[in-house]
This record gives structure tokens, sequence and C-alpha cells, in this order.
């Protein structure tokens, strides 16, 4: 269903979804300027998210229901939280919150690793109507700096340490670090000491928050705007700027709780696994958010698809907490798959509960989605959206109405979503035509209102292009059926002698070799023909490899299905590929490189000494 904006249709639908959750005041205006002036969805409703989440199921006899189940294999450590001792924490942080002079308005940073305090933290700050921005835990020191700066918290919450998969990051010498180098100094840090690591308090500053909640009496939920700051999240930016993404409370927690029932088919109290992390916008959403609010059981999981212990770990976790629906990026079962080609661990588990996989974050290559439909044998989602919007743009949707899957294609636009191609001169292209993607202004509830004390940059950065358009970033098209194809960032499309080619379009024919487990594919400077594509490729493990022969079938399939154009002629064979934390390949930053441009390394770079190695292979072949 699609809604035109501004129109009284679009207006009429959000204000009759509003009776989903419960208000301490309805709001009587479907859209129009809050508290700060910008406009927002519901802008007079008075609510709080932290009872939305947890005192009104409370309120309807589901305090004993899980609310969070947290499974940590890197720790060996397994908890189950009710609603009712959820709140309770709640209660209480929220109250050493507000012990500390944290009120409406204020900010928090919270730096923590996968365990139940982070969520606690994050629902203890919307009780009292602070403002969090979590960082994800072991962001260098200059990069949490940075975000100090710019959002000016009051106080952070951390822990000692987290844990990667067989290594310890220290998380509180990376804090103080920070706190050295950034202009703003918090006044209080709340650390949330783990087992095995003796970390250095600062006296007068520092806080123990076992200590801290022993004593603690319990805050009631302080009313807020539909209009006010939820949170801030911050995303990188093209200035090296990271941009503080703003979530308001109100036309958040409608976009959350109808999300959960019309795209991912959930029912209260049903549980749901996002293989994620609350550093990203997917934790937020989908760890925390959606499902408390819904009334669902939530998985916290502290590990990784593989290696903790092994490419099983998805599937115990299905079997031994019935899940219903599990939601990961693409690149999680692109992992798994080259661990374990051929399925085997399944066989140890009954994943009889799952009736749903779900994929973003990262574009799904038509090889990867149906390796997971003939493994899991459920329906795989391959759905789109962004930080900014915070959930999703396209999907299949799979409990309002669900429609034949096409590999490749995140579908449709979800409802409330008007997304249009345009060309460069802002004319909508014919069907089936590439272009840029833009959504026809209102963004739906739940989308960023603003960044975070820079609307200027917001305009600029997303509104100005097209005018009355937001501007997605992203390259695509809809095809006869209206399905759309996201064919990745608008600058990972290369110009190969005046031809504008996708290199995503590349991507997917070049996983279609059985050797290759994940492959990028990247645009370098040419002399003649100003770039040539260039493929980085990751084999299958156990694959018996010749790599001449790989190399030249990749190059003879991008020849025969895009033209000679294409160009790709030289396959680089690397054991990793360089990624962000959140499963991101580092096409950008390996491009430039390569190029001998100035380069940024993301602060979200997974390992730095991936990207070394996949260079020096890059050179080595490009020398030969």
């Amino acid at each position: 269903m699609v809604l035109s904006a501004h129109s009284e249709d679009t207006s009429n639908f959000w204000m009759s979804q509003i009776n989903r959750i419960p208000w301490q005041k309805k709001p009587t205006v479907s859209y129009g300027p809050g508290v700060d002036g910008l406009n927002h969805w519901f802008p007079d409703g008075i609510l709080n998210t932290s009872y939305l989440a947890l005192d009104h199921h409370i309120e309807s006899g589901k305090g004993e229901d899980t609310a969070i189940i947290y499974d940590s294999p890197v720790t060996k450590t397994k908890t189950k939280l009710s609603y009712f001792q959820l709140l309770e924490s709640v209660e209480k942080m929220a109250f050493v919150l507000d012990s500390f002079g944290v009120k409406k308005g204020d900010t928090v940073v919270i730096y923590m690793p996968m365990i139940p305090e982070a969520l606690v933290s994050m629902l203890a700050c919307a009780r009292i109507g602070a403002v969090h921005s979590v960082v994800f835990g072991g962001f260098a020191p200059h990069e949490l700096a940075v975000r100090l700066d710019d959002c000016r918290p009051k106080l952070v919450i951390t822990s000692s340490y987290g844990v990667e998969v067989s290594k310890i990051i220290p998380y509180k010498p990376l804090l103080d670090e920070a706190m050295h180098l950034s202009n703003h100094k918090p006044e209080y840090v709340i650390l949330k000491s783990r087992p095995n690591l003796e970390v250095i308090m600062h006296t007068g500053r520092d806080f123990d928050w076992d200590e801290l909640m022993e004593t603690a009496g319990k805050k009631k939920s302080v009313p807020v705007s539909a209009s006010d700051p939820l949170y801030i999240l911050y995303t990188s930016g093209t200035t090296g700027k990271p941009k503080g993404v703003v979530r308001d409370n109100g036309g958040h927690a409608i976009a959350m709780h109808y999300s959960m029932e019309t795209i991912y088919d959930m029912k209260p109290g049903e549980v749901f696994f996002a293989a994620s992390d609350v550093g990203w916008v997917v934790g937020h959403s989908y760890i925390v958010y959606a499902p408390l609010i819904y009334g669902c059981t939530t998985v916290l999981y502290e590990g990784k698809p593989v290696r903790t212990p092994d490419a099983g770990a998805f599937y115990r976790i299905i079997e031994e907490y019935n899940v219903k629906t599990l939601f990961c990026a693409p690149t999680a079962f692109r992992a798994i798959r080259k661990e374990d080609p051929e399925g085997k661990e399944l066989s140890k588990y009954n994943i009889s509960s799952l009736k749903y996989l779900f994929l973003a974050g990262e574009r799904t290559d038509p090889v990867t989605y149906d390796w997971a439909c003939e493994l899991l044998k459920v329906p795989v989602v391959d759905h789109w959206w962004q930080t900014e919007t915070g959930w999703a743009i396209a999907a299949n949707m799979m409990g309002s109405n669900p429609l034949p899957a096409k590999a490749g294609s995140a579908t449709k636009p979800v409802t409330g979503f008007d997304v249009r191609i345009l060309d460069e001169e802002g004319h909508e292209v014919n069907q089936g035509e590439k272009g840029n993607i833009v959504i026809k202004l209102p963004l739906p509830p739940g989308c960023l209102p603003t960044l975070w004390m820079d609307h200027k940059n917001y305009e600029s950065s997303y509104l100005s292009h097209y005018p009355g358009y937001y501007l997605t970033g992203d390259g695509g098209y809809f095809d006869e059926d209206g399905y759309l194809f996201i064919l990745g960032r608008i600058d990972d499309v290369i110009n190969v002698a005046g031809h504008r080619l996708s290199t995503g379009e590349m991507e997917e024919i070049v996983a279609e070799n059985p050797a290759i487990a994940e492959s990028a594919v990247i645009g370098i400077a040419d002399e003649i023909k100003g770039q040539v594509p260039l493929a980085i490729v990751v084999c299958k493990d156990g694959v018996v490899l010749e790599e001449k022969a790989v190399e030249s079938d990749i190059t003879h399939r991008i020849r025969e299905k895009i033209g000679a154009i294409a160009s790709l002629k030289t396959v680089v064979f690397v054991k990793r590929l360089p990624k962000t934390r959140s499963g991101k390949i580092l096409r950008k930053t390996m491009r430039k490189m390569i190029d001998g441009e100035t380069y940024v390394i993301p602060s979200t770079i997974d390992d730095p000494s991936i990207l070394e190695e996949v260079m020096d292979a890059v050179q080595l072949k490009i020398q030969r």
C-alpha cells in the first residue's frame, strides 16, 4: 500500500494506528511542529517509551512473561529476565541517574557490551526523559571522544570489558583515554564490573553499578512529548564528522509496534532473535524497543554466527529458546556458509520453531539468499532500511500482505514509504531503469526528524539534492512487477568508459561461481577507461582451488551477462574481506587506497590487519 505524501490518506492511516500503544495523552494532530519547532508525527501526544515497554505489560498481567533471554557463549552465561524483573532494574537505574542530576533532555552516553545492563541503561534513560547515545563497545578513544564532544553527556555508563570471540577488549581504559581527549568532560561514570579484570576508578567521578543499585529506590516514568528525542545514534558522515541521527518518542513507538506485527508477523509472547548489537540501529530497534514495546521475548546474544563455538551457533539459539524469527545481516550467513557450506551443523538441531529469516544491513546476493532458503526451508526475507529510517523502507510484509519472493529484491515499499527512482535531474525514470532511490516527504513515523544539533547538515545531506524528497544514497530500480532492487550505494556505481555500471550487480554474478563464499567488486582508476572493476573474493572453506580457472570463469560470466564493456579482468583471492563491526565491506576505503587517494579508515573497522592483508594481495596482483 503506497500512501501519497501529504495526502489525507497518509494522515488518516497513521492516526488510525495510534491505539497500538497506551498514551498518557492521545495525539489529536497527525503531523506538525513539535516542541523543537520541527515537524514530527503525533506532535501533541504525551507518552513514555519505558512505560510502553515495561509497565504496560505488567499492568496487563504479563509481568511473569520472559522479556530478555541473555545468552553469552563467550562468557558461558545464560540468564532470563521477566518483564517484572527488568522493570525493577530499570526503575532502580532511573533512580540512580536522577540522583546524579540527570534530568529530562540531558544526554547520557552508553558504552557497553551485549549484556542486560546495556538494555537496562537505555530503558532507564527513556524512563526519565534523558536522551541516550549508545556508542558501539570497543570504539577507539578518538571516535568516542568525538561523540562525547558532540552530544555532551552529563554521565557515561560503561563496563569493564567486552569479549570478542577469544579476546577481551578493556572498555574502561578506552573510555578514560576518550575523556582525556575530549573537550567536554562528563561529570560521572557508572561502571558495571565484569569478573577477572581490575580497573582504575577515579574517586568522585567513577561509581560502581552494583553498589549504586543496592541502595537505589524506584523511579516512575516521566511524561514526554511525542516529539521529544528518545536517542541519538551516530552514523558515518562524508566529512569524517559523525552524524547524530535523532529518534523521537512518539513516531518511533508506533513504527516499532506496527512493524513487529505487519513486517515480522510476530505475536506478543513469541521469541524474536535479532543477531546484532545495541550499538547499531538494528540493536536499538529490534533487540530492545520493538520486541519489548510489542510484548515479545527478545534474545540478547553475546557471540558471533561462527567460532562461538562453531557455525551452528544460531541453530542452537533457535532450538533452545523456541525462536520464531531470526534477523541478521547477510554477512552472518555468508560466514556460516563459508565455514559449513554443506549445512552439516544444522542436522544437530531442531529448528522447527523458526518461521522466518530476515536479512538486512547489506545487499543480499542471490546465491546467499538461495543457499539460506534451501538450507532452512523457511521464507528468507531480504529487506532494506537505514540507520536514518530506523525500520524497513522496503520488505515483504509477512504479517500483512506476503508476496512471492524474488532473489535480489527487497520486495516492495513498506506501507507509508512513498519510494521513487529519479535520475540526476530529478525526473522519475521508467520501470526497469536504474536511478537514485528517494522517498517522498514526509518520511513515515520512526524516521529521523533531524540530526543532533545540526538541522542544517540534515537538510544538506538528505533533502537538498531533490527538493521534496529524502535522498537515501542508494541506487536501484523497480522491475515490471513493482519489486524494488537495491544495487548498493550511489558511490558504488562505477563509470567504465562512460558507461555507468553497478558493482553490486557484478558481485551477484561473481557469487554464482560455486567456489566463492563472498566478494567485493570495486572500481579502480584506469587511464583509458576512467575506471575498471576489480573483484576481491573469498572462497569457501575446504574448496580445492585452482585460481586461474576460477578467475577465468568469473571474467567469462561478467562478460556474458554484462558485456565486454565491464572489463573485469582482475580477480584477487584473499582469506577475509575487511568489514565494519556491523558487517559492511569497506569498498570505498579499499578503492581509495588502491587509487592513492586520501582516505580515512572507518572507526567501525572490525580488524585493521585484514585491510592490510587485502591491500598487500591487491598490490601483488596488480604488479604482476
